[in-house]
């Protein structure tokens, strides 16, 4: 036997009005949008009610569709926005295979790692900000954090003991990063945030990490014990590159291709205190 429909109270002032509070209530901003649209359209076509609610639920989900990409990547909180469409491929030593094969983010569905490690310069952040933007793209959500970042959630969650919680809250993203360790000495905070960052994550979620060091040199910029231990879970199911080379920035800032020329270019450009043709 069919239940009985409830009965849906009437309105007492203005149907549209009330309909567009109760999407603010229910949280359909895309609909609340179209609402004045779509009614006045609805009622001079005569559409079936069912056509409406069709239509209004379109709406909503082709907007969402629309704001998810950039709701993701906000929250993922990227540095820098840099993508694969300003990545200089044939230029970077990481061989294209390999670039082409992490660009497919199959490791990720997998929940493996990734460890990206050279001298500063060869393009480490640039890459893995490219892998986590395209990750965006293809409907995952992201993390990005530095190590330091690591250690102020611990010192923020301490107090009340909540670091658990707020872990179980990053690994909730299908891809975690933790760009430039080994530039400074790590914080013991640090320390302890990025172990509990990859215990929490290992085997669960991947994480991708970025560094002038290779993971096997962790012990020096902080405690032995806690090295080891992140680093064992870490490289466990870890895709390891290492970059080679000059650095990019260094590179172009001595062909002066790091600033735009003064005067077109045509004028002087004062270089290591001696003045040289433009």
């Amino acid at each position: 036997m069919a239940t009985p429909l409830r009965t849906v109270p009437g309105t007492n002032g203005d149907p549209l009005a009330e309909a567009i509070e109760l999407t603010r209530r229910l949280k359909l901003p895309h609909i609340r949008r179209s609402l004045t649209d779509i009614i006045p359209t609805a009622k001079a076509q005569r559409w079936d009610p069912a056509e409406v609610v069709r239509v209004l639920l379109a709406e909503e989900a082709a907007g969402r569709d629309r704001a998810n990409p950039h709701t993701r990547r906000k929250r993922a909180g990227f540095p820098t926005g840099k993508t694969f469409g300003d990545w200089r491929e044939t230029e970077s030593s990481i061989p294209r295979a390999t670039q082409d094969a992490l660009k497919t983010l199959e490791w990720v569905g997998r929940r493996e790692s990734f460890c990206i490690c050279g001298p500063s310069g060869t393009g480490k952040s640039h890459f893995t900000e490219a892998l986590g933007q395209t990750a965006v793209e293809a409907g995952l959500a992201v993390s990005w954090f530095t190590i330091e970042d690591l250690g102020s959630l611990v010192r923020r969650h301490r107090a009340d003991d909540s670091i658990a919680r707020a872990l179980a809250r990053i690994i909730r993203s299908d891809l975690i990063i933790v760009d430039d360790i080994g530039l400074l000495p790590v914080s013991e905070d640090a320390a302890e945030g990025f172990y509990r960052l990859v215990d929490a994550a290992y085997e669960r979620r991947s994480i991708a990490v970025s560094s002038n060091l290779h993971p096997s040199g962790f012990d020096e910029i902080m405690p032995k014990t806690l090295a080891t231990a992140t680093v064992d879970r870490l490289l466990h199911h870890a895709h390891v590159v290492v970059t080679q080379g000059d650095s990019f920035r260094l590179t172009e800032a001595t062909t002066g291709k790091g600033v735009k020329p003064f005067d077109g270019g045509r004028g002087k450009v004062q270089v290591c205190g001696q003045l040289s043709p433009g």
